[in-house]
């Protein structure tokens, strides 16, 4: 039986937080099928897979900046803001039942984010790809495509995903110990997380048995934003 979440005196806006938290989980439900329709247009497919130079992504970002910000995470970007209020909102209803490690799985999202904003290059590619349509000798585009090449090597890293999917699985773990979220909520978000973390350490890019355990991880990521966002919905009106 679950315990009934009151307000605080201290913290009247803590309805107003579970509301937006719980809209905020439920839009991101959409991010991961509206990557898997994009992936799928023939146009955008033929693109990505032509796109393998530095000039090539410079051509990209020039004819369509849209699909070159996709490329290289646009989407993940909107997702990780998506989940932050609801991170932020699970946080304040945990932090009664398991202060600590509520706390620290909350921490440890918002530094994942914070990596993965800092290490994304899709505005600085983009930036760039303006440069380098401008420059008017070749020495001035040698030096741009050198400066992009080195932008998407940094880019490779996807430490900051790997960060957020932990902070997340620790979370999920304290809702199973906890009485707020019901154990299916938690077991969809350890399942989820734990198979994105194995994507992303030994899947990466995903190919074969990894699209498999990527499409597992991603259905189960989907589930748990669904059963977040309907409790905290349900908690706004407690």
């Amino acid at each position: 039986m679950r315990t009934t979440v009151i307000a605080e005196p201290d913290n009247p806006g803590w309805k107003s937080l579970c509301a937006v938290g719980g809209i905020a989980a439920l839009v991101a439900i959409l991010i991961a099928p509206a990557e898997m329709v994009i992936s799928l247009l023939p146009e955008v497919q033929r693109v990505t897979t032509s796109t393998v130079t530095v000039a090539d992504w410079f051509t990209l970002f020039q004819n369509h900046w849209y699909l070159g910000l996709r490329n290289l995470g646009l989407l993940n970007l909107a997702g990780a803001a998506l989940l932050a209020p609801a991170i932020l909102a699970v946080w304040f209803v945990l932090r009664r039942e398991n202060e600590a490690y509520a706390t620290l799985g909350t921490i440890l999202f918002f530094v994942g984010i914070a990596v993965y904003i800092a290490g994304n290059r899709g505005f600085p590619m983009l930036a760039l790809s303006h440069q380098y349509a401008s420059a008017t000798t070749d020495a001035e585009r040698s030096l741009i495509a050198a400066a992009g090449q080195a932008m998407l090597a940094e880019g490779q890293s996807r430490s900051g995903v790997l960060v957020i999917e932990f902070a997340c699985l620790m979370i999920s773990a304290v809702m199973l110990r906890g009485t707020v979220f019901s154990k299916a909520t938690a077991c969809a978000g350890m399942l989820g997380n734990g198979l994105m973390m194995i994507v992303e350490i030994a899947f990466l890019p995903p190919r074969g048995v990894g699209m498999i355990v990527a499409a597992a991880g991603g259905l189960a990521l989907m589930i748990w934003y669904l059963l977040i966002g309907r409790r905290l919905l349900q908690l706004r009106r407690l």
